[in-house]
């Protein structure tokens, strides 16, 4: 039961972060860094501290190397998504969290190649929501 809220609300977290980042092209601290800290205190609560911080630290030093290389190629806000995300999937083990990783970038990557194919360019496509869909599907498909 427990673990079903948690997924509930890491769903409509994901959802909401989506949505703005969509419109805006931003994910706001507001919503980013609350959402890691509660992702963190669940762990906590489970047992689970040592793993979600593992996860975090991994993902969000990973988008972070790649936003100070190329700041343009990744902002700021994603490097804040990802300690989240990455303490979700870190809590849920190594498969996990590398099937979000990976498939975040891939999503991504697919969906700006099909807006290219599709004459609509692939510019500012936002990582924000392929990152929660990855992390979502990664997560889900550990609990099947």
């Amino acid at each position: 039961m427990g673990e079903t809220v948690a997924f509930a609300g890491l769903v409509v977290w994901c959802g909401w972060l989506s949505v703005v980042d969509l419109r805006t092209r931003r994910l706001p601290n507001a919503l980013t860094l609350p959402g890691a800290v509660v992702v963190l205190v669940v762990a906590a609560l489970h047992g689970d501290f040592r793993p979600a911080v593992v996860g975090a630290l991994l993902l969000s030093g990973g988008y972070l190397l790649t936003h100070l290389v190329s700041p343009s190629a990744m902002g700021g806000g994603d490097v804040k998504l990802a300690f989240g995300l990455g303490a979700a999937t870190g809590v849920a083990g190594a498969q996990a969290w590398f099937a979000a990783a990976v498939g975040a970038f891939v999503l991504t990557a697919v969906i700006g190649v099909g807006l290219r194919v599709a004459g609509r360019g692939s510019a500012g496509v936002p990582h924000g929501p392929s990152m929660c869909l990855a992390t979502l599907a990664a997560l889900a498909a550990v609990s099947v």
